[in-house]
């Protein structure tokens, strides 16, 4: 029996079996079986074969954002209309045959969009290069499931399995789990609230199933069986999602209405260019982006050319997006704006000072380090061996003015 079929009769069985405290140990030891063929089944197989084309595309821009649909829903459209990159749609199915970006210029910010082709029921299991477009959505930041209006409810459960199967969890935050594996010692198993979706023996049987004897388990929160799987197997992406409905000219105002007022949902229409503006604000929103403008001494800020990065970047990260080297000879940075203590005025800050939205900052960095590295590779001598001459000149320079004073 393979790898597919197991799979089909533990999801039969599952749907057999009653939920009740009666049947939740036997529930949970199916969901971790059913948990690892699932890993076995997208992991790589070693067959070799012919060379194919490739499929994923480098990551360019500040972010990057997928597009998930069934075929011809409007994704080619949606792309052309929102970057002006030519992706290729026609009344049939899967003209788009591999993933096709796009770049989204939006307040200082490029935003790569992805179209990638329209995936099938089974995509999971590999069927029409399902697994190489779920493989490509987990390296998004946000995730944009595009529907069909008039079909909506279908595609969207449908879309919700292929994805929850290849371990990507929408609109979810990872658990407040600590786990770490030991040699000896046996399962360590503690918890900070009272667990109503699952039990001990149910984690610890989990545990067993996955061969993991020597262990330490902290539960901080309430978990379920399935959200404890996620932990152990450790390869999970938690990806923000956005509903988008296109073709609502098709459909009465009252189902508009009411798809419009739903969570994480907007509704649009590529034919007719209605609510576009508000998507590409909304895909802004969800990725929590913060512009930081950097300032020179004595210069005023660059307001034309900001650092768009994800919020909770520190001082760090702004320094690494614009050059390696500011890291290493970092000595501290100035900060104006909603993160200083003392706004309007600069607060001196190291590394991990945490950045606001359209915060302003000048570094400062130790402006020798670049002048020995100019100096050693004029005269073939290496920058420590420079640096070594420069500190012993500053001890003897020292101890000649100590003379004098005395």
């Amino acid at each position: 029996m393979g790898v597919v079929e197991k799979i089909k009769e533990i999801e039969e069985e599952m749907a057999r079996t009653q939920k009740n405290k009666a049947t939740e140990y036997h529930l949970g030891l199916l969901k971790a079986k059913l948990a690892r063929y699932r890993q076995q089944l997208l992991e790589p197989t070693t067959k070799s074969g012919p060379a194919g084309t490739g499929f994923d595309v480098q990551k360019s821009g500040d972010a990057r954002v997928a597009l998930i649909g069934f075929p011809s829903v409007g994704k080619s459209t949606l792309l052309s209309k929102l970057t002006h990159t030519q992706s290729e749609a026609a009344a049939y199915e899967f003209t788009t045959l591999t993933a096709i970006p796009g770049v989204i210029e939006y307040k200082g910010a490029r935003i790569q969009l992805l179209d990638l082709p329209g995936i099938v029921e089974g995509a999971s299991q590999g069927r029409g290069r399902g697994r190489q477009v779920v493989s490509t959505a987990k390296t998004a930041d946000l995730i944009l499931i595009m529907l069909d209006a008039t079909k909506s409810d279908e595609q969207r459960q449908l879309l919700e399995h292929e994805l929850d199967a290849v371990g990507i969890r929408l609109n979810k935050s990872k658990p407040d789990v600590v786990f770490k594996k030991r040699t000896t010692g046996g399962i360590t198993f503690n918890t900070t609230v009272k667990l109503t979706k699952t039990d001990e023996k149910t984690i610890r049987t989990i545990l067993a199933g996955y061969k993991l004897h020597n262990c330490d388990v902290m539960i901080r929160e309430d978990i379920t069986t399935d959200e404890f799987i996620d932990v152990l197997i450790g390869n999970r992406k938690y990806i923000p999602c956005v509903y988008v409905y296109n073709k609502i000219d098709s459909i009465s105002l009252e189902q508009v209405d009411k798809i419009a007022r739903s969570p994480k949902s907007i509704v649009i229409s590529c034919e007719m260019d209605l609510n576009l503006d508000y998507l590409v604000s909304r895909i802004w929103e969800e990725l929590a982006m913060v512009k930081i403008y950097t300032k020179k001494r004595g210069a005023h800020p660059d307001l034309d050319d900001p650092v768009c990065l994800r919020k909770g970047s520190n001082i760090e990260t702004v320094c690494n997006s614009i050059h390696r080297s500011l890291v290493p000879n970092f000595r501290y940075a100035l900060v104006w704006g909603k993160s200083s203590k003392f706004s309007p005025h600069a607060q001196k800050v190291s590394l991990s000072h945490l950045m606001q939205d359209e915060d302003v900052v000048s570094s400062a960095c130790y402006p020798l380090l670049l002048v020995f590295n100019q100096i050693s590779s004029c005269f073939n001598i290496s920058i420590y061996e420079m640096m070594a001459c420069y500190t012993m000149y500053r001890v003897l320079s020292t101890q000649a003015t100590i003379t004098l004073i005395r």
